[in-house]
């Protein structure tokens, strides 16, 4: 994927953060957003998203399960600017899911319309998946 294709998915994640501060869902710093097994959570993004988490995000050990973020030290997240979508959008304030879910699939859509004008392939799978370079 090209420098250019990744710039505008950033544009695209800068959007979505003023979009979701518009909104003001509530966050307490728990972490449980990055504890996948222990609250339930299963992280998906596009492989356009994961090549741009993965240009810019620190090294991480692998393999890498489905439990957890290799991301998150203590409760906070390493790869904060690079991170995908979902990460973006997903809090545990339960006044907020219902936006969340509009914010979610309005700039998915729009993720999806990049990867088809610029020709990138698009897969959609676990966070794990791509990070263990089975995406």
């Amino acid at each position: 994927m090209s420098e250019r294709i990744r710039l505008q998915v950033l544009e695209i994640y800068k959007e979505v953060d003023r979009e979701v501060a518009a909104a003001g869902p509530v966050c307490v710093a728990s972490g449980r957003c990055c504890r996948f097994k222990e609250y339930g959570h299963v992280l998906y993004l596009s492989s356009m998203e994961a090549e741009t988490l993965l240009a810019a995000a620190p090294p991480y050990e692998q393999p890498v399960t489905p439990d957890f973020c290799p991301f998150q030290k203590g409760n906070l997240c390493t790869a904060r600017e690079p991170r995908p979508l979902s990460c973006r959008v997903y809090y545990c304030d339960p006044n907020y899911q219902e936006k969340s879910g509009e914010i979610t699939e309005k700039y998915l859509r729009r993720l999806k319309q990049l990867a088809d004008t610029e020709g990138v392939p698009w897969h959609y799978a676990p966070l794990h998946h791509f990070l263990n370079g089975e995406g």
